[in-house]
């Protein structure tokens, strides 16, 4: 059910407008339709950056209006600083960025002296949002820290995968190394699971002559639970919203988009993702994704988002903030107020929850720390008080969503199950 702006216990800053910030052609991004709804709802102006006019988030209720301009994520930097400055310009007046994908995080990071004073933004270091988006700089820094993470390689050549093959333990996954890279030269479509040697010996002849792929120890599913970790930190890293959650089904099976999940109170995870983030320095919203590991206990970071997660709805306290309320709260010079998760809340994202409930029955894979009844239920797409997006979703799903079956099939023909 959607709060009301009267049902919470604090004000916006209503003149203090926000921007909704996505780089690369996905129209079908719940995550953006969220945040338009969660700040519009408590009466703060909303605009956001879309690939047309017909996309879901366009037709929103709650936003002002939406620039469209259609990027690929592989522009030049220096065009893409240009072009946010124009929206701000016409804005008219400082925003709130509420990034959306990590090229946005990372643009916005490294090129905040040109985006000050048009925009507001948390203060991060430059180079951070950068490596803790890269697989192998993230690998890196739980190295550092001594956070628990996969096993991983990071081949340089066709060679290095020939060798890692003679001597790695299959099934294997490979995912894009680097963010804005992941746009100009994919080597994968996602988190890829590979079955075989020769499986992976077949991909890696179109990955170039510096494959810009990491491969890394699969965790197996039935000894495994996926979790995640939702925060907002203020200049000092000090956590203002933190939340933990369990997935039940993701989209593609086990790698993909999170379909359903439940709020799930896990203090031993919350205390490492804010000591974590204390070691780091960092400040803004996180998304991060873990694996826990039964094998050996352990609670394995598969991945560090540096921006608002599309899931992020899923979590909200009991005084109504979510981790967008928390940064517009924060950034315009109000206080966050405390409360508790509203554990047991149930999250479902409609489109592609339904073929993920099938691929997971199939499959006998169980989450047994989610609870058996939902407390509470918050739906992606479909809100009473802002129906087109959801009616927008449904006339655009059906040939995006044909094309991705066909990507999996065709990976999955060549050795590997994308995700």
């Amino acid at each position: 059910m959607a709060r009301s702006s009267s049902s919470v216990p604090f004000e916006a800053d209503t003149e203090v407008p926000a921007l909704i910030v996505k780089f690369g052609d996905y129209p079908l991004h719940h995550g953006g339709v969220g945040a338009i709804r969660s700040l519009g709802r408590l009466g703060v102006p909303m605009y956001a950056i879309t690939e047309d006019r017909w996309t879901p988030a366009a037709a929103s209720r709650y936003l002002t209006r939406a620039f469209v301009w259609p990027t690929t994520g592989t522009e030049d930097p220096g065009r893409l600083v240009e072009g946010l400055i124009r929206i701000g310009r016409r804005i008219g007046r400082p925003a709130v960025l509420v990034p959306t994908d990590e090229e946005a995080a990372v643009l916005i990071a490294e090129h905040r002296r040109d985006l000050c004073g048009r925009f507001l933004f948390p203060g991060v270091e430059a180079g951070l949002p950068r490596r803790l988006a890269s697989k192998q700089g993230l690998h890196e820094l739980c190295v550092e820290h001594g956070i628990a993470s996969p096993e991983a390689a990071f081949p340089q050549s066709y060679d290095d995968i020939v060798a890692f093959a003679e001597k790695a333990r299959f099934p294997v996954v490979a995912k894009n190394r680097e963010a804005f890279v992941r746009r100009r030269r994919p080597a994968v479509g996602g988190t890829t699971r590979i079955a075989t040697r020769e499986g992976l010996l077949a991909l890696a002849r179109d990955w170039g002559e510096r494959p810009g792929v990491i491969l890394q120890e699969y965790l197996p599913r039935e000894d495994a639970e996926d979790w995640i970790v939702h925060a907002y930190f203020d200049a000092d890293s000090t956590p203002l919203a933190l939340f933990t959650g369990v997935k039940v089904r993701s989209w593609p099976p086990h790698a993909g988009m999170t379909a359903n999940a439940y709020v799930v109170d896990n203090p031993e995870l919350a205390d490492l993702a804010a000591r974590f983030v204390k070691q780091l320095g960092y400040t803004g919203i996180i998304d991060l994704d873990l694996r826990f590991d039964r094998r050996d206990g352990q609670y394995k970071l598969l991945d560090f988002n540096p921006r608002m997660g599309a899931q992020f709805r899923l979590f909200e306290s009991e005084s109504g903030v979510d981790v967008v309320r928390a940064m517009h709260l924060d950034l315009t010079g109000r206080a966050v107020p405390e409360g508790e998760q509203r554990a047991g809340h149930r999250y479902v994202v409609e489109n592609i929850d339904l073929p993920a409930l099938l691929a997971y029955r199939r499959s006998g894979y169980t989450t047994p720390h989610a609870p058996k009844r939902p407390s509470g239920t918050e739906l992606a797409w479909l809100a009473g008080d802002d129906p087109l997006p959801f009616l927008t979703m449904l006339g655009r799903f059906v040939r995006p969503g044909a094309k991705h079956l066909y990507q999996l099939w065709r990976t999955n023909r060549r050795g590997g199950l994308t995700s």
